[in-house]
């Protein structure tokens, strides 16, 4: 007897994350014998940079001291601890108790957004956006609403449009501030503008902060200490800033407005039903955070040099902009794409003509025509000099 398939979930054909997706192309490339350079995940690892040894330590001695068990739901004490003082150090005071240890930003944003939505409910999320947000949205049948951020100001983003997406459905606003993808920073004024705007509407605020430690003048200080009252509930890791994308550790938390305290609880209680995060490596939190970081300092150094050469090198390029980024370790440039052709026909092509892998601007939500991409500028300034020159060649056969 035969049966059917097993059915699939209508929510995962709405699941979708270009970031991984386009790499099963690279491989195809590679097995046919091309070298292909992997510029489309944001992971420093992979380009040589490593995590201090003093959270290799941390880690190494959890190990061996045998706590190799399950752990609060909520995460080591020590380690929200760590992570509260920091915040309140940095202007934005919140206590132990509204931190939640995750595994990585990714859950962290996951138990967030479950915690804030229904079905059908409304988020809005910044033009281009990082796509774990849209993904997750769609996978909880709600409904992602893009706010547009305007490129000829720096990739701010545009209030007024924001304000006219606003509909009773909507539960939050998502900040990316420093961003991924445009590697830019907000101005205070921006960043006071949205708060207002969530005040005004009575919205929660998911301000992604992962990049915070990256801003080439310095680190940027929390959306949350330009209004410590603020309902935000703010994200960040071990893996950027600190160097350590696999071990998966990573933060959230909720500002002290009593206005969240039904969104903590329920965060809570989604937290305890996945266990824990991973043990060992929580104890690099207050390793993390009360220990030596000189080496932000060398690393902010180096990619501001990277974010120098890649901008200028890409504007070098007929017809292709590009803003020079002020944090973290992407830049999106935006190709001059022909009538009729697609920025994810521009990038496969580049990858099959010259094995440099970079995604596409509409995995992030922008408009296929208008042929945006975001590349990642990790490597070596060796290795990007020759990949700038494989891209202008290639964009100038494209463009003819």
């Amino acid at each position: 007897m035969t049966h059917p398939a097993i059915p699939v979930s209508r929510r995962v054909g709405q699941f979708s994350y270009a970031i991984r997706n386009i790499v099963v192309e690279a491989q195809r490339v590679e097995a046919a014998g091309k070298k292909v350079r992997y510029l489309n995940i944001g992971d420093p690892v992979a380009f040589g940079f490593k995590p201090p040894m003093h959270l290799v330590e941390a880690v190494e001695k959890a190990l061996r001291d045998g706590h190799n068990g399950y752990g609060p739901s909520a995460g080591l004490a020590s380690a929200r601890e760590a992570v509260a003082a920091e915040h309140t150090a940095n202007g934005w005071p919140i206590s132990a108790d509204r931190v939640y240890i995750t595994a990585g930003t990714s859950e962290g944003i996951e138990l967030a957004l479950t915690a804030l939505l229904d079905e059908e409910g409304e988020v809005l999320v910044p033009m281009p956006t990082y796509p774990l947000y849209t993904a997750i949205i769609a996978k909880l049948g709600a409904n992602a609403r893009y706010y547009r951020c305007d490129p000829s100001q720096g990739w701010t983003p545009d209030i007024e449009h924001l304000s006219s997406l606003v509909t009773p459905r909507t539960r939050a606003v998502v900040v990316i501030d420093p961003n991924n993808p445009t590697g830019a920073t907000y101005p205070v004024e921006a960043r006071r503008a949205l708060i207002a705007f969530a005040e005004k509407h009575g919205l929660a605020i998911l301000a992604d902060e992962v990049y915070a430690d990256l801003g080439y003048d310095g680190p940027v200080d929390p959306l949350g200490k330009l209004a410590p009252d603020a309902p935000i509930i703010s994200f960040s890791s071990l893996s950027k800033a600190y160097l350590a994308p696999g071990w998966r550790t990573g933060w959230l938390s909720i500002g002290r407005s009593p206005r969240l305290d039904d969104v903590a609880a329920a965060i809570r209680k989604l937290a305890d039903g996945r266990l824990c995060s991973t043990v060992p490596m929580q104890y690099a939190v207050t390793a993390a955070l009360t220990g030596d970081k000189s080496h932000q300092g060398t690393f902010r150094t180096d990619l501001k040099l990277r974010a120098t050469l890649t901008a200028d090198a890409l504007r070098a390029m007929p017809g292709v902009t590009c803003m020079t980024p002020t944090a973290g370790f992407y830049a999106m440039p935006r190709i001059p794409i022909p009538p009729g052709r697609t920025d994810e026909e521009y990038v496969l092509g580049l990858l099959r003509a010259t094995g440099v892998l970079v995604v596409y601007g509409s995995g992030f939500g922008l408009p296929a025509a208008e042929g945006y991409l975001r590349i990642v500028f990790l490597a070596s300034p060796e290795e990007l000099t020759e990949v700038y020159r494989l891209m202008a060649d290639y964009t100038a056969d494209f463009l003819r």
